[in-house]
């Protein structure tokens, strides 16, 4: 499969890095024009240079927006204020232990509302302001990144789980209010990756507990995630393959849909 994006202008927020670093490669691979969003300058810098060098044919730049706050995402519609394709991949997560209930009540409600700002309402800001001028084009491609933890919902990130289930009944209702338009709006569902935050996160338990870091997945799956048919962590690649397939052209006919890149984690088969 040839997948053709010439002409296109994408943007992938939360993109220096991680799953949302692989696809804006991803897209502008297959000829796209990417902006890549980040809440640091310098990051953002970075990822530029670093894909201007890449893709040197490619229309690349960078805009520095906290996509958290209203205003975030105001300074990315004042740059940017037209896309062809939407990435909402921008996110956070809170890893913690788990211990029992207690530790489910000793959530504060800054992190349950500080994870629903960044996971869930910077992707409704960003759809609120393109996908209607996507409707005018006739053409749009919109993507959610969620997370298997949107229907596997996990006890010890459970302020996450909730997040990642509100993107996809976003993700679906903008589907059916932009159905008939010849714009699509879908959501990816990947599993454990080794993307930054997780990567670093077992990382970090590799080095304390003195293992290697793939034993230290090996150890994460079997105990959070024994269901895994892959038996391995996804790389950020092949979560980024999904999403820019469905943000092509072949990917016409997929919409409202919650597309799995978990690995087989998830036990059923719709």
């Amino acid at each position: 499969m040839n997948i053709e994006l010439k002409g296109r202008k994408a943007i992938v927020t939360g993109s220096t890095a991680g799953i949302g670093r692989a696809t804006a490669e991803g897209l502008a691979r297959a000829g796209a024009s990417v902006v890549i969003n980040g809440r640091r300058s310098a990051r953002v810098d970075e990822a530029v240079r670093q894909m201007r060098q890449v893709f040197p044919d490619r229309d690349i730049s960078g805009i520095a927006a906290d996509l958290s706050t209203a205003a975030g995402a105001e300074t990315v519609f004042a740059q940017a204020p037209d896309a062809d394709i939407l990435v909402n991949n921008v996110g956070t997560a809170h890893i913690r232990a788990y211990n029992g209930i207690e530790d489910i009540a000793k959530i504060p409600d800054e992190d349950w509302l500080g994870l629903f700002q960044l996971n869930v309402m910077s992707g409704v800001r960003m759809a609120r302001h393109y996908l209607p001028r996507m409707v005018r084009k006739g053409w749009g491609r919109v993507v959610f990144v969620s997370s298997e933890s949107a229907v596997n919902i996990p006890k010890e990130m459970l302020d996450y789980g909730m997040t990642k289930t509100a993107q996809l009944a976003v993700s679906r209702g903008l589907a059916e209010a932009v159905a008939g338009t010849g714009v699509t709006v879908n959501a990816v569902l990947p599993g454990p990756t080794r993307s930054e935050i997780l990567g670093d996160f077992m990382a970090k338990q590799a080095e304390a507990n003195g293992v290697t870091q793939e034993e230290a997945e090996q150890g994460f799956l079997k105990a959070m995630r024994p269901t895994t048919l892959i038996q391995r962590f996804a790389t950020t690649d092949e979560v980024a393959n999904m999403i820019v397939y469905a943000c092509s052209e072949q990917a016409s006919a997929t919409t409202g849909a919650a597309l799995r890149v978990e690995g087989g984690v998830v036990r059923f088969v719709a």
